[in-house]
């Protein structure tokens, strides 16, 4: 069965958000169809998962958490996967399934997927993402060009433009073909997108217990195409509100509690949901999120999108289910501080915020 759909990656993130997306909107017809899976990484830790992940009867996806106020507990069955193959050992399979079947690619490939050696590569299969990446869409364009969609999800800003960009320098490096390179910014639709939804865990061989909320912002432009339909999937004008709301409401309120934790006999191990359970901290945060984070936004126009997403952000901040400890938050703090408290202030710089100025000292 041909697979419109090829992502690269198997990690846990994308089995409890494309591939569970795509799984749903499967069972009502609203999905163009199913799902090769590319490891990329030649990991032995991941390959185990291949068979999992294709697996007739699918792989279970658990999802735990709190929606509305309401407990939320259930177990459902991943079968958007037909085929899961690996660039180390099925190479030839990946660049045949690119070129003569794929309609959009879809990546998560960590925080360094993006990492690549300049020059030409000392590999047959290059090392890299972006190397692999120009390799596989050269060999759909010599085998007729049809356009598609490249959708990816890893966290960095317009990762889409990013991605078009190196995979553009690398084709100048190592190809250098004029119509290649044409075909590339033409007939190849790089989208920028935003995920969100924490995964908590992972299930062996294959699956993922994660949290009930879940978006994939995705900006449109023309001739875009999204795998599916499904509620978590928005095609939007501007992915800016929504890494704003990302930023300065759920990232900043974990950075506001990894504060007073570092600054107060807290215990070492305590978590999210424990520390909201203390009164006064949970008071603290409320008060900067209602006289200092809304009013914020409200001076851009987004302050009702603001006061939802932060009552979905307490929601998720007191998932029963999770242990997000404040150590591994206050990692890297400063850094925190400037993306998510000082450069919020400096957007909204005509509303009072003295909780977030203290915070951010003299930053």
């Amino acid at each position: 069965m041909p697979t419109p759909i090829v992502q690269f990656g198997t990690s846990r993130f994308l089995q409890a958000h494309a591939d569970l997306f795509i799984s749903e909107a499967l069972e009502g017809g609203n999905a163009i169809g199913k799902i090769t899976i590319v490891q990329t990484t030649g990991s032995a830790e991941r390959a185990g998962r291949l068979n999992a992940l294709a697996a007739p009867r699918g792989f279970p996806v658990i999802i735990r958490g709190l929606a509305d106020g309401i407990e939320i507990d259930r177990r459902q069955q991943v079968t958007s996967v037909a085929r899961a193959l690996s660039t180390a050992s099925d190479w030839p399979d990946v660049l045949r399934i690119v070129a003569e079947e794929a309609e959009i690619l879809i990546s998560n490939t960590g925080d360094t997927g993006y990492d690549v050696a300049s020059g030409k590569p000392d590999t047959e299969i290059p090392p890299s993402f972006p190397g692999k990446l120009l390799l596989l869409l050269h060999a759909r364009f010599v085998a007729g060009g049809r356009p598609l969609t490249v959708l990816p999800c890893e966290l960095i800003a317009r990762n889409g433009d990013r991605l078009k960009e190196i995979v553009l320098r690398l084709q100048a490096e190592r190809i250098g073909d004029a119509d290649f390179e044409a075909w590339l910014s033409s007939a190849v639709v790089w989208g920028n997108t935003l995920v969100d939804r924490i995964v908590s865990e992972p299930l062996e061989p294959a699956g993922a217990i994660a949290e009930p909320y879940a978006l994939w912002a995705i900006e449109n432009q023309p001739g875009l195409s999204a795998p599916c339909k499904h509620p978590s999937i928005l095609l939007v004008d501007d992915l800016t509100p929504y890494e704003k709301l990302k930023l300065h409401i759920l990232n900043l309120g974990h950075t506001v509690l990894a504060d007073i934790w570092l600054k107060t006999a807290r215990p070492r191990d305590e978590t999210v949901k424990d520390i909201l359970r203390d009164t006064n901290v949970a008071a603290t945060l409320m008060d900067i999120y209602e006289t200092e984070v809304i009013p914020g936004f409200a001076g851009k126009g987004l302050g009702r999108e603001a006061a939802d997403y932060v009552a979905l952000t307490l929601d998720r901040f007191r998932n029963p289910f999770l242990e997000h400890r404040l150590a591994d938050i206050a990692n890297h703090h400063a850094e925190k501080i400037v993306r998510r408290i000082v450069d919020f202030r400096a957007w909204s710089p005509d509303v009072a915020m003295p909780r977030l100025a203290a915070i951010a000292g003299n930053r």
